[in-house]
């Protein structure tokens, strides 16, 4: 009766033992395929890591060019030296070249050396090669090197608000270099060495190298042609009338393409001062992109161009200025304090009549007015393709009063970007379509396909081509006839506007400190170029628009028309005349004299007592062209 029970008892050991075995082998398999599909990869991995050091090959940024292909920034080749502690035999003779060539400290540095246990060491980066060469010259074990490449900016201090600039591991900091990194950096490469556990090269074992990718080449809208320029005009005037700064922006009137930018005092970009933060950030930044200023008279195109396209003005009507408005019953003056009388509308832009710009406002109104100043840009940002852009400033239209309004309407009351004051320009006079600005026009991957193409872009149309074209008939008499005199070029149309604004401190006018500008485009009848020259505190009595800013913006403008290759209408110079002597004379005996000899100008001081004239008297000047006459200052 027991021998059934035994052999089922039997049986079913036997079968717990073969379902044992059977599940002890899924799990073993389990495992194995665990270990050698899921996580094969990254055990590799971890093999590798013990029997091979690897070193970074840092991939190369791509180049930044201008629009004709010349190299703005690239690359050159730097070292990184590292010390393998475990396959150094000599640490004193490592130390002392080390220490020698890179003036460390002999001591520290052999301490460092021989008393770690990691593996590696970085001693320095960015070693130049024949410094690198000099050090394997010693064929000393345990020191070694990788090829990285560093940032190169071939035009030294061109440009280097815009480019910007790279850190030490050369990722973009600022500038274009940091906006558009991730197209300029590639993909890290590495060099992988067989290593016995003490991190020795293994013999016969050569090193493996994984290619770094290199980064996207850029180009972009600026002409270095025009770039130079701007560079030689704003260098100049920062010399010569020893300002706080200079600056330029040249853009193309129907697209939005910034041609050139341009700012002094500069630096170089292969050397900024990375030792002086507050020196490098105040040279760094680009003014003309985050920095704000109140305008001034150029700002008056756009009450002009408002007012026309609202029909609260034509060029047939007349304005009256006594050399003051009052208005909420505060005295609001003219820049000529004698007044101009009676003047039609394109008189008062030739004139730049605050009295004209003050009445043309309130027609307008405060709603209307702050709808075509938004249609033009302003209060928002451009959109730029660069970091920091400022939006400016516009009062909130609901706390404007006739006063605010009033002062709005001749480039008081407001803040604007230089380039937002150029794009709404380039609006203005091109036919009335605003244009986003912008700086790259295209990016290339190494090998040459083309990642992005930039298409300019029509943001809205801000006034008909009608008004447009009666707004650059009246800045083209004040270039021709007016206060834009020496910005004109013999042979070609220039239109313009000068402005000289004063500065602002802690909310109070800032005595003796103005800025002066001229805003620019040609040719008048058909314009390609806008162009605005800013000098910032011009260091001199002659602080006026006309007299700082104008000459230079004529020098850019006869450059870019010999550049382009434009042929001049006529090349006859303009007659002269010898600059009359007034001092001594009454001041409305003096403005006769000049007028008779068919001289403008501008009148620094408030009293009636000249004390001098710039040029000086029997000095040979352009019929039309604006003198200067000082007078004595009230306040002195």
């Amino acid at each position: 009766m027991k021998k059934p029970n035994s052999l089922l008892l039997t049986r079913k050991r036997l079968l717990i033992v073969i379902l044992s075995i059977a599940f002890l082998f899924c799990a073993l398999s389990a495992r194995l395929f665990y270990l050698q599909i899921v996580k094969g990869s990254w055990l590799s991995g971890k093999a590798a890591e013990q029997w091979y050091r690897d070193l970074p090959l840092e991939a190369p940024r791509g180049k930044i060019l201008d629009a004709n292909g010349e190299v703005l920034a690239d690359n050159r080749n730097v070292y990184t030296v590292y010390v393998r502690p475990r396959a150094v035999k000599d640490f004193e003779s490592v130390s002392r070249v080390l220490s020698d060539a890179f003036k460390l400290d002999y001591a520290k540095l052999y301490d460092k050396l021989s008393g770690t246990f990691v593996s590696e060491i970085t001693v320095m980066r960015e070693v130049e090669e024949e410094v690198a060469e000099r050090i394997r010259s010693h064929g000393l074990d345990g020191i070694y090197f990788t090829v990285d490449s560093t940032r190169n900016y071939p035009g030294g201090s061109r440009l280097e608000q815009v480019l910007g600039f790279t850190n030490i591991d050369n990722i973009g900091q600022n500038g274009l270099e940091g906006y558009y990194d991730k197209y300029l950096s590639g993909i890290d490469g590495v060099a992988l060495t067989a290593t016995d556990m003490q991190g020795i090269r293994l013999d016969g074992e050569t090193t493996k190298y994984v290619p770094a990718v290199p980064g996207c080449d850029m180009t972009l809208t600026v002409d270095a042609n025009i770039q130079s320029f701007a560079e030689t005009a704003v260098t100049s005037a920062q010399l010569e009338w020893n300002s706080k700064s200079a600056s330029m922006i040249v853009m193309d009137v129907n697209s939005g393409g910034i041609l050139a930018m341009a700012s002094a005092p500069s630096y170089d970009n292969n050397d900024p001062p990375r030792d002086d933060i507050n020196l490098l950030n105040a040279l760094s930044k680009n003014k003309m992109i985050v920095d704000v200023y109140e305008p001034g008279s150029t700002f008056k195109i756009f009450t002009t161009a408002i007012a026309l396209a609202n029909g609260a003005a034509s060029e047939a009507d007349r304005f009256y200025c006594p050399g003051y408005r009052m208005v909420d019953g505060q005295r609001i003056k003219c820049w000529r304090s004698i007044g101009h009388g009676s003047q039609t509308l394109g008189e008062g832009v030739m004139n730049s009549c605050n009295c004209v710009f003050m009445d043309l406002a309130q027609r307008v109104g405060t709603a209307k007015l702050y709808e075509g100043l938004r249609d033009f840009g302003f209060g928002q940002k451009t959109n730029v393709d660069f970091y920091g852009e400022s939006r400016g400033i516009l009062m909130n239209e609901a706390s404007v009063k006739t006063v605010d309004l009033a002062r709005i309407g001749f480039g008081q009351a407001v803040a604007v970007t230089p380039l937002q004051l150029i794009t709404g320009v380039c609006a203005a006079v091109n036919g009335g379509i605003l244009y986003e600005p912008y700086f790259v026009s295209s990016i290339d991957s190494y090998d040459g396909m083309n990642v992005y193409t930039r298409e300019k872009k029509q943001i809205r149309r801000v006034i008909d081509e009608g008004t447009s074209a009666k707004l650059r008939g009246m800045l083209e008499k004040v270039v021709s006839s007016g206060g834009g005199k020496k910005a004109g070029v013999i042979g070609f149309t220039v239109g313009g506007k000068t402005g000289t604004a004063q500065k602002y401190e802690n909310g109070h006018i800032a005595q003796g400190k103005y800025i002066s500008s001229f805003v620019g485009f040609a040719p008048a009848d058909n314009p390609r170029y806008a162009l605005l020259m800013i000098v910032d505190e011009p260091n001199s009595y002659a602080y006026y628009g006309s007299l700082v800013a104008a000459p230079y913006a004529g020098k850019v403008f006869e450059n870019l028309f010999s550049y382009a290759g434009m042929t001049p209408t006529s090349e006859e110079p303009p007659k002269t005349v010898p600059m009359p002597d007034i001092i001594g004379l009454s001041l409305t005996e003096a403005l006769k004299k000049l007028k008779e000899a068919g001289l403008q100008y501008e009148l620094a001081g408030d009293t009636d007592k000249i004390l001098g004239t710039m040029p000086v008297a029997g000095t040979e000047v352009p019929i039309g062209d604006i003198v200067l006459v000082r007078t004595e200052d009230s306040g002195s």
